[in-house]
Parts: structure tokens; C-alpha cells; sequence
């Protein structure tokens, strides 16, 4: 039997070590430290999105779909190679950026998700298929194999035009939206539906698909956001545009699906408080993507990258990772002490502040107060200790049943 929660333990493992390598980034500006900042970065960067995310969502979604399938074999090998992957990039990209070595492992890594998403789709029980849960999934899994196109053409665009060149970026741009605003977003609603299905609530059948074709058309649109820092024609702006609208109205949408279940809705009241936290700073989220479609804050994005970064650890830190934090509890996989929630929740807010606010002291053209980067360097610390602790606590306690009563 897959022992589901070790798994939830390697995931929260990538997690502890992204906020390490993330605290030290900020203690560059702090002290000396002889080592490269920029590898650091890809090290962080990939071990956040390929470690922590990528292992719980396919964690979660062999839990739903697949405990009591025989398929466990294929999917130990998958995960092991996936493990491969991952360590190969930690020992290799913060000593050697993008290199021989460096490359190959995320090269490997791709296939390795190739093939978890041949799994899921081909192996599947016919019981879950037509689910409303599992079509969402399967939507967030074309996302995350299309976002693969950006990582695919970077050699051929740095041979040809240079990584100093607008198509360099576009395509980690490419990469980033389908990762950041497909693959995870729609995962995590395909988790949400099925918590909901297990229970029998299930929406009307057009109430779901207006807004399961409502999020997709948003997601494909909204990619030419990240496309109006090169000043492009007025079209990319009115598709941008649309694509904006799209996401208020699906999130809208899916907020007139669950508002009438949620007195019914199958969690604890602190997860429900913690998911209507998420609403807000989904929102936010939202908001900050549709500016972004007004040329002055496109131009303003693009010339101070700290905004970019402020909102890429808001979604990753808090419109994805407390979901994720919510959702591996639901299924008894992860120990979630409220105490140790409110203090990665303060840590979060604390340094998404100070980013924020260097992005905007910038653009002012104003001083920084004297010990910024010190504040932001400590403030950072509580995110490793928060996450570690998560993770010893869970190491040290063994829930025994998942909620359909199996091993996990």
C-alpha cells in the first residue's frame, strides 16, 4: 500500500528547503554569502513549483481517484523518477545555474510529468471520469503539459536570438501563467468538487460547465497579459483584456456554485474560515491580473521586476500553498496545527508588504528605510521554521485512514 503521507512529507521536504534557499537569497543583502545569487534563484524557483506544488497536487489527486485502483506499482516508479529529477536540479542548480547537468534533470522532469499525466487520464477508474471534479483535473493537466512549450524553446531562442531578447522572457512568461493560473488554479478547483461530490453535492450540469468554460477561455486569454510589457498591437490589449473579465466573471460564477452549499460544505470551521481567506486573496490576485491589462501598469510591472515578485509569492505562498495545506488535512494526510497556520500567515503578509513596498519606493524614487533588508531577511526566517515545523510534527504523527477508509 502507497504510503500516501510520506509523500506528503517529501512534498513538505522541497517546501522547507525553498523557504531556506528563499531566506538566504534575502541574506545576500545582509552579509556576505560566497555562493551565486543568481543559481540560487533557479534552485528556488524550480524546487517551489516542480517540488512543493507538483508533488502535493499529484499526491491529492492519487488520493482522490486512484487509493483503491491496482495502478499503485506505475505510479511508485513515476514518483521515485520524479524524486530523481528533483534532486538532481537541488544538487546542480546552485552551483551550476543552467548547465549541462542542470538542464538534463529538468529536461527528465518534463518527461516524468508526461508520463504521471498519461497515468492519470489513462488510468483513471471509469467510476470518476465524467465527474465534475475529474474534468477540471484533466483541464489542469493539458495546462501544465502546454506550459511545457516555454522551457522546450528556450535553448533554440537563446541560439538564435539571445536570452537578452523579449522572446527569452515570453517564454518563461508562457511557462509561469499556464503553471501559476491553469495548472494549479483549476487542480485546486478539481479538489474542491470532488470534496463536494463525496458528500453528493454536486452542482446543476450547466451551472458548472458555464463556468468550467468560462475559467479555460480566462486562462488562455489572460496569457496576453504577460505579453503588453513589448507594447504590442492594440489587439493583444482587447484580448488581454477579455481575458481579465473572463476570470472575474468564472470566479464569480463558481462563487454562485458554492455559495448555496456552503452551509453543507464538508469541512472543519477552521478550514472553512481558512477557504474564505483564500477567496480574499484570490481576489486580490484577480485585481493585480487585471490591472495589468492598462498599459501604465503594464509599463510600471515590467520596469520594477519586485512587483512581479510580490505577486508571484502572493499566489504561490497564499492563493496555492494554504489550499494545498487545507486539502492534504482534509484527506488526513497533513497535521495542521492552527497556532503554526497564523504565524506562516503573518510571515507571509509581513514580507509580501515589504516587497511590495520596495516596488513602490521605487517607482517613487524615494529611500528605502535603513534596515529593510534586514527586516525582510528575518521576516523571511519564520517561513522555513513555520513549514519545518509542519513538517516534523507530520513525520512524527501517523494518521492511519484517509476520508474513504483506506491506508494512506
Amino acid at each position: 500500500m502507497i504510503q500516501l503521507k510520506n509523500h506528503t512529507n517529501v512534498a513538505l521536504g522541497y517546501f522547507f528547503l525553498v523557504g531556506l534557499l528563499g531566506a538566504l537569497l534575502r541574506f545576500f543583502f545582509v552579509v556576505p554569502i560566497p555562493a551565486n545569487f543568481r543559481h540560487l534563484v533557479h534552485a528556488h524557483s524550480h524546487i517551489a513549483l516542480l517540488g512543493w506544488v507538483y508533488i502535493g497536487l499529484s499526491t491529492l489527486i492519487y488520493c482522490m481517484y486512484f487509493s483503491k485502483a491496482a495502478v499503485e506499482k506505475v505510479y511508485q516508479r513515476i514518483f521515485w523518477f520524479t524524486q530523481v529529477c528533483l534532486i538532481g536540479m537541488l544538487l546542480t542548480f546552485p552551483f551550476t545555474g543552467y548547465a549541462f547537468l542542470s538542464i538534463t534533470f529538468s529536461t527528465l522532469f518534463l518527461i516524468a510529468s508526461y508520463s504521471l499525466t498519461w497515468f492519470f487520464l489513462k488510468k483513471i477508474p471509469a467510476a470518476h471520469r465524467k465527474k465534475n471534479s475529474f474534468q477540471l483535473i484533466r483541464a489542469s493537466l493539458f495546462f501544465m503539459v502546454l506550459s511545457s512549450i516555454g522551457p522546450w524553446v528556450l535553448g533554440p531562442i537563446v541560439v538564435t536570438s539571445g536570452s537578452a531578447s523579449i522572446w527569452y522572457k515570453l517564454a518563461i512568461y508562457f511557462y509561469l501563467h499556464f503553471q501559476y493560473n491553469a495548472w494549479f488554479i483549476l487542480a485546486l478547483c478539481g479538489i474542491l468538487f470532488f470534496i463536494l461530490e463525496e458528500v453528493n453535492l454536486v452542482p446543476q450540469k450547466r451551472q458548472f460547465w458555464s463556468f468550467f468554460w468560462q475559467i479555460n477561455a480566462a486562462v488562455i486569454l489572460s496569457f496576453f497579459l504577460s505579453v503588453l510589457w513589448t507594447a504590442p498591437h492594440w489587439s493583444f490589449y482587447l484580448l488581454g483584456a477579455m481575458g481579465a473579465v473572463l476570470q472575474v466573471s468564472s470566479f464569480l460564477k463558481l462563487y454562485h456554485i458554492l455559495s448555496p452549499l456552503w452551509k453543507s460544505f464538508p469541512l472543519k470551521p477552521f478550514f472553512k474560515l481558512l477557504l474564505k481567506l483564500c477567496g480574499l486573496l484570490l481576489i486580490v490576485k484577480i485585481l493585480l491580473q487585471a490591472l495589468s491589462a492598462v498599459p501604465f501598469f503594464a509599463d510600471l510591472v515590467f520596469n520594477f521586476p519586485d512587483l512581479v515578485i510580490g505577486y508571484l509569492h502572493w499566489v504561490f505562498l497564499g492563493v496555492v500553498s494554504i489550499p494545498l495545506f487545507i486539502f492534504l488535512s482534509r484527506f488526513n494526510l497533513l497535521q495542521f496545527p492552527k497556532g503554526i497556520f497564523w504565524i506562516y500567515f503573518g510571515a507571509f503578509i509581513m514580507t509580501e508588504v515589504l516587497i511590495f513596498y520596495k516596488g513602490i519606493v521605487s517607482y517613487l524614487e524615494l529611500p528605502l528605510f535603513p534596515t529593510y533588508f534586514k527586516v525582510l531577511a528575518y521576516s523571511s526566517l519564520l517561513l522555513p521554521l513555520t513549514v519545518g515545523i509542519l513538517f516534523f510534527n507530520n513525520f512524527l504523527k501517523n494518521p492511519k485512514t484517509s476520508p474513504k477508509g483506506t491506508e494512506v
